[in-house]
């Protein structure tokens, strides 16, 4: 496919993450600026199977950068895996005329929008969108900062209840292959221990800081865990420190999908905005097959490729940094 962008389309896939709808508003308006034709997508790749497609206007999208989930809804799809479903997905675009797409999501997102595009060479440009933070090639996702605030607070509940009953709880967070989330929860909430995919020492370094913490008779306490920790679930652990330790009281919580949900934070409605705008105006101007990431506060149009087959991992500076603040 070539020449002038007329018709674009725009979806959401995966995981849904606060700051969506923000990116959708700005996607929207930047086409209506362009005087182009945007067609929402609903239910992603599924939704792009079956014709679910709807042309949006600006009006559309009045009142919704401060929502939090999509309004274009979110599916995982076993049809677009297969050949015959991305034909299908094909021929629905070629029959509204779309000229190019925007895909909101994370690596399972760009994975099928790179194998789109290399199959029928539909223009596609990818926005981040996952509280995991977890992609390559960009400083932070779409979802992230929420994600962590809305986990903090909670966090900061629960302390107040740890300190009345000089309990150690286990809090649970996000996180099946990435730390991002926990390990930020865990600074900004002053946990005592950080348990991450990342870090497998961290669990000998904890009972030391708790056999501490023993001594000193302070009994209360916070230990944020990455549900993706291979070092045990927070009930794990929880029953594991309960065998090793007379004295804790150890309780449980797992924040869980809280953290998908709510009002997105100022910095992520900021965030999508940027990345929703930057990804038309990369359509417009021959950018295909790229992700529109932000790099030390600048706009970088990464190939699909390298955001899907490289890693990101938290900085080795602010694990450690972790480990002397808890302390």
């Amino acid at each position: 496919m070539n020449g002038k962008m007329n018709r674009i389309g725009v979806f959401t896939s995966g995981g849904d993450a606060p700051g969506m709808n923000a990116a959708i508003r700005a996607v929207v308006r930047t086409c209506s600026y362009h005087d182009l034709h945007i067609y929402g997508i609903y239910r992603g790749y599924e939704g792009m199977i079956e014709g679910d497609l709807k042309r949006l206007e600006k009006g559309d999208v009045g009142n919704i950068i401060h929502r939090g989930g999509t309004i274009l809804k979110t599916a995982r799809s076993e049809a677009f895996r297969t050949a015959e479903g991305r034909k299908k997905a094909y021929d629905t675009l070629m029959a509204y005329d779309i000229d190019g797409l925007i895909a909101i999501g994370g690596d399972g997102t760009f994975t099928g929008a790179k194998i789109f595009h290399e199959e029928f060479g539909m223009p596609v440009v990818g926005i981040p969108g996952t509280i995991d933070n977890d992609l390559a090639g960009t400083d932070y996702t779409i979802g992230f900062d929420t994600a962590v605030n809305t986990a903090i607070e909670a966090v900061d509940k629960i302390r107040d209840t740890a300190y009345s009953h000089n309990r150690l709880f286990f809090v649970e967070v996000m996180g099946r292959q990435s730390g991002f989330i926990a390990l930020n929860t865990g600074i900004g909430s002053g946990a005592a221990g950080i348990l991450i995919p990342e870090s497998l020492s961290d669990l000998d370094g904890l009972l030391a800081r708790l056999n501490k913490m023993k001594m000193r008779n302070k009994l209360f306490s916070l230990v944020i865990v990455a549900e993706g920790n291979e070092n045990g679930t927070a009930q794990q652990l929880a029953d594991l420190v309960s065998e090793r330790f007379d004295g804790f009281e150890t309780k449980v919580a797992i924040i869980g999908h809280l953290q998908r949900g709510g009002a997105p934070s100022a910095l992520d409605r900021l965030l999508a905005s940027r990345m929703g705008y930057s990804a038309v105006e990369g359509l417009i101007n021959g950018q295909t097959c790229v992700m529109a990431g932000i790099q030390k506060n600048e706009v970088k149009y990464v190939p699909l490729g390298d955001t899907i087959k490289g890693s990101k991992s938290p900085d080795p500076e602010l694990i450690k940094m972790a480990e002397i603040l808890s302390m």
